[in-house]
């Protein structure tokens, strides 16, 4: 049996899919929750402790905020906040941060008449590891590609489809169920 045909197995029909949407981190050790996203220009992070068998995933939608009115308010729809959500929810569930390893997805530029927020994303992401310590494996960041991510926190297991920014509705990318592309990797 392949990586990729195990996220598709029969088995997997008793899943407990939990979509993770912008401005939440969650986090698992339980063998039958999925976590899910849709990414255009967000960032995902997955986090996994292999050792401990727990995993965990945010999705943020920018990285910090230009500035605050409120002094000592903390704006949880931002990378900021739930890169650090996401590590203590980890810790909190008996995870290391010296044993996590980091898959981060998303971060696309959806249109040439827009800033490079993505990109913006992305390069933060990769900051925040760097200065927590925490390795990161692999990367699917950047380019114009919306994405769907599937990641099963117990196991490490992760899939992420694409649907090219031409495919792609102009308001919310979605990636189509069906895709065939993509990749399942264990970290």
């Amino acid at each position: 049996m392949t990586a990729l045909t195990i996220l598709d197995h029969p088995f997997a029909q008793g899943m407990r899919r939990i979509t993770v949407i912008q401005g939440q981190a969650l986090a698992s050790g339980d063998p039958q929750v999925e976590f899910n996203t849709v990414l255009g220009s967000c960032v995902a992070t997955c986090l996994f402790d292999p050792r401990a068998r727990i995993g965990g995933m945010n999705h943020f939608l920018l990285a910090e905020p230009a500035h605050t009115n409120t002094p000592g308010r903390v704006d949880e729809h931002f990378g900021a906040f739930l890169m650090e959500l996401l590590i203590n929810q980890m810790l909190a569930q008996g995870a290391s941060k010296q044993r996590m390893r980091a898959r981060l997805f998303g971060g696309a530029n959806m249109s040439a008449r827009f800033a490079r927020i993505g990109s913006a994303n992305a390069r933060f992401a990769r900051e925040v590891l760097t200065r927590e310590g925490i390795e990161l494996v692999d990367a699917d960041l950047e380019g114009s590609s919306a994405r769907r991510v599937r990641f099963r926190p117990e196991s490490g297991l992760v899939r992420c489809t694409k649907t090219e920014a031409a495919e792609a509705p102009s308001v919310t990318p979605q990636v189509p169920q069906s895709s065939a592309r993509g990749d399942v990797e264990l970290f």
